[in-house]
């Protein structure tokens, strides 16, 4: 088994769910998701939601956390990590169209 650290990136989030930097855990793949910040690049505080979708549904990490002005949240970090596996992806949303910019790090398992 090989093991790699990456990152995903996205940038000018909005109000649909959008997966981190276009990403799906793929087939024979385990990713331990060791960090995730949210950074507000708007003018005005907005709210966020992080969702752990299984290709089906998604379930919350954090919803509706407010990020201040020149904020940013880390609803994934630290002592916290999530386990993702085959066709599972880290979904982010806003409260305000192209308001957020999300930064996700990640540990491959192949």
């Amino acid at each position: 088994m090989a093991n790699a650290f990456t990152r995903k990136l996205s940038t000018g989030i909005g109000t649909a769910l959008t997966a981190v930097g276009s990403y799906t855990v793929g087939s024979s793949t385990q990713t331990t998701v060791i960090g995730l910040t949210v950074a507000n690049t708007s003018a005005a505080t907005v709210n966020i939601d992080v969702t752990v979708n299984d290709g089906s549904t998604d379930y919350y990490v954090v919803k509706d956390a407010p990020v201040p002005v020149g904020g940013a949240l880390v609803p994934i970090g630290g002592n916290q990590k999530i386990v993702l596996i085959t066709g599972d992806s880290i979904k982010v949303n806003s409260s305000a169209a192209s308001s957020v910019d999300a930064v996700l790090s990640i540990l491959e398992i192949t």
